[in-house]
């Protein structure tokens, strides 16, 4: 089993900066790959990046290259979404998910929610403009 948190959501304006952590507990983190997804009001949940076990891969939707970028501490069980040049349509409720799933069933064109096994309860990103 392993537990994941996440913190660091908030309300910002449109051109600022966040950073989402992801903590993790139980079992060995460093055995998953780690994806961010996001759900607004009324849309289906959507894939938005990954990391792979080590931290020396990652995938991002383009709706988001060039302005997120994920890493992470596997020393501190953590990973981290920084987040630049917001806009209002990042607004949504954000959840990190850890999986065992081999990363080539991860990097595909439309990301599946269902190829992760364990799931944050989300944080609220409020983007105003």
């Amino acid at each position: 089993q392993v537990q994941l948190v996440e913190s660091g959501g908030g309300l910002v304006q449109a051109g600022d900066s966040l950073i989402l952590s992801c903590a993790a507990s139980g079992r060995s983190f460093s055995s998953y790959a780690v994806g961010w997804f996001r759900q607004a009001p009324g849309k289906e949940r959507e894939f938005v990046l990954l990391i792979n076990r080590s931290g020396g891969y990652t995938y991002y939707a383009d709706s988001v290259k060039g302005r997120f970028t994920i890493s992470r501490d596997n020393a501190k069980n953590t990973v981290y979404l920084q987040m630049n040049s917001l806009k209002p349509e990042d607004t949504a409720v954000y959840y990190c998910a850890a999986s065992s799933h081999p990363i080539h069933t991860l990097v595909v064109l439309t990301p599946r929610a269902s190829e992760y096994d364990y799931w944050g309860q989300g944080t609220q990103v409020t983007v105003s403009s």
